[in-house]
Formats: C-alpha cells, sequence, structure tokens
C-alpha cells in the first residue's frame, strides 16, 4: 500500500529509511542484486511519487526537493538512492516541464495526456527506469545506434542499451534512440518493460554500484504513438543541452551522500578504536567534513537555481560544477577515510569497503568529470561549452 507523502516530510520519510537500507546494503552489494525491500519501502512511503503534481497524487517537489532527498537515501545506500535518481529523472523532467515550454516546442495535447497517466502510474508506486548509455556510444545521445522508425501508426525500436539501472525491475524504459534516417535526430521514448520484444540480460558485476542492477536489455519493440516523449521527434540532444539537470546534476545528490557516509562511517571506526588521539587522522576527518559540506552547498546551489531559472546559462553553468565537485569529492572523502582507519577496513563487509567502491563511480557516470571539467573551462573561456567543443558532448 503507497501513502501520500508531502514536500515538507519527504527529507524525513528518507531519513527514516536510510538506516534499513544500510543494513542491507552488504548483501546486496555481495550478490549484485537489485534492491528489492529498499523498493517496497520507498513506495509504501509514496517517494515514488516524490515528483508527482499533487493533482495527480504525489509530492509536487521540485529539483531541490528531490537533491535532499536523494542525499538522504544516498546515505543509506548509494545504489538505491542511484536507481531513484533514473526514477526520479523521468518523473521529474515530465513533472517540472511546464505546460507552456511543452508546447513552445510543439508537444500536441495527446502528449499531455500520456504524462499525467505515467505521474500518476508513478505516485501508485510504479517505477521507471533510463535506457539511454550503449557500450560503443557511451552516453553521447549522437552516436547511439539505437534506432527507431515508423510502424503502422506507432514507432519500431530496435537495439541495446548497457547501464540500465534497475533493469528487470522497472515498470517502463525512457528509451533513447536516433531515426533509422538521420542520425542527428535523437528522440525518447517511454516503453513498458511488458512490451513483447524487450530482454533483460544478467551483464552486471561491476567494482562499484553492485546493487543498481545495471544490466543490458534490448528492444525490438512496437510503442503507440504516444509512447514518444513530447509527441515531438528530435528533442533528446536540444533537451539534454538546454535542460542539462536529469542527465547531469542529478547523480549529484547521490554522490554527496555517499561521501557523507564514508565520513560517518570513518568517524565511528575512529571512535570504536582510539584512533581520534590521531592529530594525522583528525585532519583527514577534518579534511573529509570541509570538502562534504562545500560539495553539500554547491549542489543544493545548483538544484535552488534550477527551480528558480531552469535552462539558465548561469543555472546549467552550476548543474556542471555540482556534478564535477560531487563526483570528485565522493572520490577523494572515500578514499582518505579509507587510509585513515587502515587496512582492516578494506576487508569485505566493513562499510568503508563498500563506500570506497561506490563511491569511486561518481566521476566516471555522465557526464565524466574530464567532461565537466572541459565544459566549465570553455566557459570561463567566455566561449559556448555546447557547440565550441572539439567533440559533441551529446
Amino acid at each position: 500500500m503507497t501513502t501520500t507523502v508531502g514536500r515538507e516530510s519527504a527529507v524525513e520519510a528518507a531519513r527514516v529509511l536510510a538506516p534499513a537500507f544500510a543494513s542491507r546494503a552488504v548483501s546486496y552489494d555481495r550478490d549484485a542484486s537489485f534492491p528489492v525491500e529498499d523498493f517496497a519501502d520507498l513506495r509504501a512511503a509514496g517517494l515514488l511519487g516524490l515528483m508527482v503534481p499533487t493533482r495527480l497524487g504525489g509530492a509536487g517537489a521540485g529539483f531541490a526537493d528531490y537533491a535532499d532527498v536523494a542525499m538522504e537515501l544516498a546515505a543509506g545506500n548509494g545504489a538505491t538512492a542511484l536507481i531513484f535518481n533514473m526514477h526520479a529523472s523521468v518523473t521529474g523532467a515530465l513533472a517540472l516541464t511546464s505546460d507552456e515550454m511543452a508546447r513552445a516546442v510543439g508537444a500536441p495535447e495527446s502528449y499531455f495526456a500520456m504524462r499525467d497517466r505515467v505521474l500518476a502510474a508513478a505516485s501508485d508506486g510504479a517505477l521507471y527506469g533510463v535506457a539511454m548509455s550503449e557500450r560503443a556510444a557511451g552516453s553521447r545521445l549522437s552516436q547511439l545506434e539505437t534506432t527507431y522508425r515508423p510502424d503502422g501508426d506507432g514507432w519500431r525500436i530496435s537495439g541495446v542499451k548497457t547501464f540500465c539501472s534497475g533493469a528487470g525491475h522497472a515498470d517502463a524504459y525512457l528509451v533513447a534512440a536516433r531515426a533509422i534516417d538521420d542520425q542527428a535526430k535523437v528522440s525518447q521514448f517511454l516503453v513498458a518493460a511488458e512490451s513483447p520484444g524487450i530482454a533483460v540480460t544478467q551483464t552486471w558485476d561491476p567494482l562499484g554500484m553492485r546493487a543498481t542492477a545495471s544490466n543490458d536489455v534490448s528492444f525490438d519493440v512496437v510503442v503507440p504513438p504516444d509512447a514518444l516523449v513530447g509527441g515531438i521527434e528530435g528533442l533528446g540532444v536540444l533537451l539534454a543541452q538546454v535542460m542539462p539537470q536529469w542527465l547531469v546534476a542529478s547523480y549529484s545528490a547521490v554522490y554527496v551522500g555517499v561521501a557523507q557516509s564514508a565520513l560517518d562511517a570513518a568517524v565511528s571506526y575512529v571512535d570504536g578504536r582510539g584512533l581520534g588521539r590521531l592529530p594525522a587522522v583528525r585532519a583527514r576527518l577534518g579534511r573529509a567534513d570541509a570538502g562534504v559540506a562545500a560539495a553539500r552547498a554547491v549542489v543544493r546551489e545548483a538544484a535552488r537555481r534550477v527551480d528558480a531559472a531552469p535552462g539558465h546559462p548561469e543555472t546549467n553553468r552550476w548543474v556542471w560544477r555540482a556534478k564535477l565537485l560531487a563526483g570528485e569529492t565522493a572520490a577523494t572523502v572515500a578514499a582518505s577515510m579509507l587510509e585513515a582507519c587502515g587496512t582492516a577496513a578494506m576487508r569485505r563487509g566493513n562499510p568503508l569497503e563498500r563506500l570506497y567502491r561506490d563511491a569511486r563511480c561518481g566521476s566516471l557516470q555522465p557526464a565524466t568529470s574530464d567532461v565537466c571539467a572541459d565544459w566549465l573551462g570553455l566557459a570561463a573561456l567566455g566561449k559556448d561549452p555546447e557547440n565550441d567543443a572539439e567533440v559533441r558532448r551529446w
């Protein structure tokens, strides 16, 4: 049974759930399995409807609300928070794109009915996944090999996706594909998981974020006309450039939560073994505390700006800053905390060992830290980071 959670109570609900997530994290990480119990808790708490408007039974949360919730969830289990991030990327993008903006890019009236149906299902507990990345293309939308073409009054989508978090457990997937006759035309489709022609292959056995169940998913499926998100072709790359928060900054909150968890685990370990008498250990804790606080502040500032002025150039600059700082801070803090606690903390089953591996993934997920830094470097030089780069970002 799903309850309705409000914006004000959502953060507290996430904070209450985090300790249970942490207690289960070891087994889910060991088995590289989907955190079933965590998502049962999220459904029961109404958090899958976090980004859904109140008129459709959700909490009506904004991006800043999402960021605070994700940080709390990630302090329990970063992998669970990362799957939740993918779900929120779908529901948030649909819910926070105004009717006026949608109509301005040509969305037909049928799109709004589809959007409301999808969002209402989320408030009832439906889980959505994102099927964007591919082995050869990574997350570069312009290089996708998954294609779509008209088929009757609908669309046929064909291709294989990788790094699809929650694969096999999502109720629908947001699938990015390019037109079969025009590589520059990239569109997104919401594809029901029960559609014939979808197959999940168990390929996920990574270093970190093992419990995201980010397996490969193949598609050879025909979808109805209104599966086309926005109701118009070719919006994929444009939206990634103009409003990158759901492809870039939403990861940031997760890795701030992971960094905080690493710091907390180290403090507990140090206290329990009397290591706090060592100045070098205290200094590492102090640097970690400052680093996590700084990353949290930047993520919250980016989130505040997304709510106030989505798509504004300065907002987007903060979005890229947030991803860069969160990913690098998580990796740096987790590594330093492991070193502060010593070799015993490297043993399997120690929270710091898992957190170190999870934290290392932050800089690698799109956009990677190098890509973020290059984007910001071009902006600092007064250039257009999207169009003046030698290689297309998306």
